[in-house]
């Protein structure tokens, strides 16, 4: 199993984030597009997710809900701004319970040999945001994330 790689360069803005799957481009784009399979796989395993709303278009919203268990909710939404299929995203994101720290997302999908690498790159309006969220530990929950959408995908394929 490909593992998910973390970059996060001291002093910048992004954060970047890969990991190969074994399936095709197709496939990846699709799982990520998908409102029905979003809660699958998206943020980590002991959260339960939810999506109030994903209308995938330039200049639609997505919000998605995550109760953690203690009945806790989380909120994060965003507009996508660019979708072109399979091979890109880009969209803003944004922590309900921390406003006014807006990221923009870029998702590039490139096939290699038939599976699919996908690249996570975060651009925070500051270091001092982009640090913050490092500390929040979402390293943990990015890699569980994507530890996710490969059980996903690999059941999808069998």
């Amino acid at each position: 199993m490909s593992k998910t790689e973390l970059t996060v360069e001291p002093g910048t803005q992004e954060i970047s984030m890969t990991r190969t799957f074994d399936a095709p481009r197709e496939l990846v784009f699709e799982t990520t597009m998908d409102p029905e399979l979003i809660p699958r796989w998206w943020g980590p395993r002991y959260l339960e997710t939810t999506v109030d709303e994903m209308d995938v278009r330039p200049g639609g919203r997505w919000r998605f809900l995550q109760r953690d268990p203690e009945g806790h909710v989380h909120a994060f939404h965003g507009v996508y701004h660019d979708i072109t299929a399979p091979e890109r995203m880009v969209c803003t994101f944004e922590y309900e319970g921390v406003p006014g720290h807006v990221l923009l997302q870029t998702a590039t999908y490139e096939d290699v040999g038939g599976k699919t690498k996908l690249t996570l790159q975060s651009v925070f309006q500051a270091a001092a945001d982009r640090d913050g969220m490092v500390k929040s530990g979402m390293e943990t929950g990015a890699r569980d994330m994507m530890d996710r959408m490969a059980e996903l995908l690999t059941a999808a394929r069998v």
